[in-house]
């Protein structure tokens, strides 16, 4: 198979789908790697690195897309990339295509296999490849309050773990998963006074056997999510609904009750976050607004910041699926592996995931009956 890695054209995004190691697996299987030129440079990968291990770099990401007939990114296709897409094309990437109608409806008309990366999910509910960058997120959200909550960033001045005789900075997290429990862990380990507010009690009795007293726990409702909200220094945003819109659980009531100078991250914000004053993006180069006093951070790859980690973490997480795409062929592929199968959001102009197409108000069709009828 022919597999090609486009450069990431997104605003101030360095990550790249592949590493070194990655090519070489793909290459050692028999299979060809096309990359574009500089694809690697932000993660701190040259081209040379990337020829040494088998690639074949092309000058531009149309060539790319041209042969290839598998598309690895980190994050969706932008407008430019659009008219490249091709008929049975199969496509790989983090795609939140729940907040993406007209992206959605260009990979239909395409008739695009579109296989997103956060809706790959194990028989345990796991979802393996949003995994590695929502622990970054989680951590990465942390230090970035810290930052924003500094006088001259915006913020009320207060250094995130206090000093003697000086309370440290309160920090409510909503959303106990993968996100929620690295934040609490950077905020605990930075000696802040962290709230963690979960609808399930399973994930907050384990925070609570590894942190005890170190953190408050609480059960997800409006009343605690309300009062909490109103006196957090920095609120840092962690739900995930897998495929589907975030809802709103952060009212812009809750904000107007904030201190001035509080800082909101919602690291959910490329799924729609769920804070309601979370009302638009903003990019690493201008990632902040003020609404009511309050700082709001709505970068949707906050990743991307620290390229080389995440681009590592990224592959050894998504490579054994790709080298069964490639070596086994889509259909073969998701016929043996349900997770990889639950990844499939499009195939050939059907909505095949059930979170998007409800996000939408699309029709959608399971891909085993959409597949089954094809057999038939």
């Amino acid at each position: 198979m022919i597999v090609g890695i486009p450069k990431e054209h997104k605003i101030h995004e360095d990550r790249v789908a592949i590493t070194p190691a990655g090519v070489q697996a793909l290459i050692a299987a028999g299979h060809r790697v096309l990359i574009e030129t500089g694809a690697g440079l932000g993660s701190g990968i040259s081209d040379e690195t990337f020829r040494a291990a088998g690639a074949e770099i092309q000058t531009g990401y149309p060539q790319v897309y041209e042969e290839s007939e598998l598309i690895l990114k980190v994050k969706e296709p932008l407008p430019q990339e659009y008219p490249l897409l091709r008929e049975g094309q199969v496509l790989f990437t983090y795609l939140h295509l729940a907040r993406e109608p007209e992206l959605t409806n260009v990979l239909l008309k395409k008739k695009v296999v579109a296989i997103a990366y956060e809706t790959v999910q194990l028989d345990s509910g796991i979802l393996p490849l949003l995994m590695p960058m929502s622990e970054i997120a989680g951590r990465m959200a942390v230090q970035i309050g810290a930052h924003f909550l500094e006088k001259p960033c915006g913020g009320r001045g207060i250094l995130l773990g206090g000093v003697p005789g000086v309370p440290a900075a309160d920090v409510v997290i909503v959303g106990a998963g993968t996100v929620g429990a690295n934040a609490a862990r950077i905020a605990v380990g930075m000696g802040a006074q962290v709230t963690i507010i979960d609808r399930s009690t399973e994930r907050l009795a384990s925070l609570d056997d590894i942190y005890g007293n170190k953190i408050k726990t609480l059960i997800s409702n409006q009343c605690n999510i309300e009062r909490s909200v109103s006196y957090a220094d920095l609120l840092i945003g962690a739900v995930l609904i897998a495929g589907a819109k975030t809802p709103k659980l952060v009212s812009e009531d809750f904000v107007k009750q904030m201190k001035t100078g509080a800082v909101i991250i919602d690291v959910a914000v490329d799924q729609g976050g769920s804070i309601e004053t979370i009302d638009r993006l903003t990019t690493h180069s201008d990632p902040v607004y003020e609404k009511y006093g309050v700082i709001h951070y709505a970068v949707a790859n906050m990743p991307g910041a620290v390229a080389r980690t995440s681009s590592f973490t990224l592959t050894n997480a998504t490579l054994p699926y790709v080298l069964e795409l490639a070596n086994k062929g889509f259909s073969q592929a998701v016929l043996d592996n349900r997770a990889l199968a639950r990844g499939v959001n499009i195939y050939k102009g059907i909505i095949t995931c059930r979170a998007v197409g409800e996000s939408l108000n699309l029709k959608y069709c399971e891909l085993g009956r959409v597949l089954a009828r094809q057999a038939g």
